[in-house]
């Protein structure tokens, strides 16, 4: 059943980040139940990267399962053109409600990706309605990384990123250097005065400043200074300079906080949230705007030109206010404390290997970076051998596990690091 499945994986899938001559290793998983992935050979694997960083629960909670199951019931989908429903207008509320401050207009898609290219198109469009297009452009942090469509590919670093071939045919923003500031330290002068400049130099031109709160994901597992992101906020309210915060991988609390943002007293423009949002169960994203933001593009009869099929999913609604319900009942900020200590107690050894460059932790993420890029294929082998499903980049080795792991499972998610630093 394996070997016949990975060969008819293998003649039609392409998987991502991977080639279709020479493809990454693929595992078969049978079925997912609380953090334990049990793969079609019989052997079960402890998820360090909570698939992707949205399973915050766990695989196949009854809870959720009963919240999609009932919707099931009533409808899957309708348009939400000129259409709505109950579970879509509730999350809209919620969302509203639990947002770092001031957002009042939740435009719903169904990726995080598409959701930052509803921010930026909002953010370009209020500047048209407000009689001010020559503010076109935006500033973005190096070591950043917002998706994988064109205009999220824009806001990506230009250098490091991952979507450096496309750079000749995208559009051009501004770009500061990467907060070297770490989190919990103060603001650096050098930080200070680069952005301070750089917003400062092109404030006429900027349409918003779109950057992750705290956290770079994907760009490079870097934890930077909250006093950073209050200057940034200060100096956008000075020029005139909408900010957006991408809380995709940072939102319904991996940082130890509901959202990244309240690091830092935060109240964004305009939010991107997604991932956790439906506890890893469907594709949905949210992006939220302040009443500012929509009454300036809404204003004349203006209308934000974007309307995806599956907005406002109704089983992804339902979901995602099942999953809301599981982590405000829950003792979340206990959990994402216990994670983090433990996380920082057993990946801080790894610090005197000579092959890691430097260990990280905030909330329920850990990183180890090396010296050196990992072997991806080798280093999932030894993995899998060891039970355990961690899947580097680069030169990072990192946990995002399920919020609701156990401290022995955590151990073996930690240990079996060691093996790729081997």
């Amino acid at each position: 059943m394996t070997d016949d499945l990975l060969a008819r994986d293998r003649a039609c899938v392409w998987h991502p980040y991977t080639s279709v001559v020479a493809p990454l290793p693929a595992y078969p998983v049978a079925s997912a139940s609380g953090v334990r992935l049990r793969l079609t050979d019989g052997r079960e694997l402890i998820d360090g990267m909570a698939s992707w960083w949205c399973v915050i629960h766990g695989y196949n909670h009854p809870v959720l399962n009963e919240a999609i199951t009932a919707q099931l019931g009533r409808m899957a989908h309708v348009m939400f053109g000129g259409l709505t429903h109950e579970p879509a207008v509730r999350l809209a509320e919620r969302l509203v409600a639990l947002a770092p401050g001031g957002q009042g207009h939740v435009f719903f898609s169904d990726s995080g990706s598409v959701g930052v290219e509803v921010a930026i198109k909002m953010a370009l469009q209020y500047w048209q309605a407000r009689g001010r297009p020559a503010k076109s452009r935006l500033l973005a942090l190096r070591g950043g990384y917002h998706g994988d469509t064109f205009g999220a590919m824009a806001t990506c670093d230009p250098e490091t990123g991952m979507h450096r071939l496309f750079t000749p045919v995208l559009p051009q923003h501004v770009f500061a250097p990467r907060p070297v500031s770490r989190f919990g330290e103060p603001l650096a002068a050098a930080d200070a005065d680069a952005i301070r400049g750089l917003i400062g130099r092109h404030a006429g031109e900027l349409a918003a400043v779109i950057l992750e709160p705290v956290v770079q994901g994907a760009g490079g597992m870097w934890f930077y200074s909250a006093e950073y992101l209050a200057e940034v906020a200060r100096l956008c309210r000075d020029h005139d300079v909408l900010l957006v915060a991408d809380e995709i991988a940072t939102g319904f609390g991996r940082t130890g906080r509901l959202f990244a943002s309240e690091h830092a007293g935060l109240a964004p423009d305009i939010l991107c949230l997604g991932k956790a949002l439906t506890g890893g169960y469907l594709g949905l994203a949210a992006t939220l705007a302040t009443p500012r933001v929509a009454a300036g593009i809404s204003a004349d009869g203006g209308v934000l030109m974007h309307g995806p099929t599956f907005m406002g999913n109704a089983l992804a609604t339902a979901v995602a206010n099942a999953s809301l319900d599981l982590l405000l009942a829950s003792p979340w900020q206990a959990r994402i404390a216990a994670i983090e200590a433990q996380l920082r107690r057993e990946l801080e050894p790894y610090r005197s290997n000579p092959a890691v460059a430097d260990v990280r932790v905030l909330g329920g993420i850990g990183v180890v970076e090396t010296r050196a890029p990992v072997d991806v294929a080798q280093a999932q082998r030894r993995f899998v051998d060891a039970g355990v499903w961690i899947r580097p980049f680069g030169r990072l080795i990192y946990l995002m596990p399920p919020y609701v792991i156990e401290p022995a499972d955590l151990s073996q998610l930690t240990a079996a690091i060691g093996l790729a630093l081997d």
